[in-house]
């Protein structure tokens, strides 16, 4: 069951849903509805069964996990194990080219010396090369290209 981020797109917007239904449709259990019934998921009326407007579900899930997203600043990279975003250590990074539009900047973070990545398109480097040195690494030649 657990799920940490339920999909809103699986609630309908025009139908009414009991906290057990609720449950079911978004595969979590029923006490975890009931927990955001006290922490302000809006409900019909006071009265038994407990009944969850679709829209205002959809609603309350989109804002709960809006409020818990940071996004980086520019120059900042994300460190998974420190759960923060950072400017990199020497402010270096090395660009890794994904496709020929986008690629990921790979820098270390100042703090834990663990690789820290953001995804990043070839137009929005520019903001980049004035906040930290970006190197262009080139690949090794693979055996076959040798022979």
């Amino acid at each position: 069951m657990g799920k940490r981020h339920p999909n809103h797109r699986l609630v309908k917007i025009h139908r009414n849903y009991t906290a057990g239904e609720v449950a079911v449709v978004l595969g979590i259990h029923k006490n975890t509805v009931r927990a955001w019934i006290k922490a302000g998921l809006p409900t019909i009326d006071e009265k038994r069964p407990v009944l969850i407007l679709g829209n205002e579900l959809i609603a309350f899930l989109q804002a709960r996990r809006a409020k818990k997203r940071k996004p980086c600043e520019p120059g900042q990279l994300y460190c998974v194990k420190c759960r923060s975003s950072k400017f990199p250590a020497a402010r270096m990074a090395d660009y890794v080219s994904l496709s020929e539009e986008v690629g990921n900047l790979v820098a270390i973070c100042p703090d834990c010396d663990c690789l820290m990545h953001r995804c990043v398109s070839l137009t929005r480097l520019r903001e980049f090369l004035g906040i930290m040195d970006i190197s262009f690494p080139q690949a090794l030649p693979r055996l076959r290209e040798i022979s």
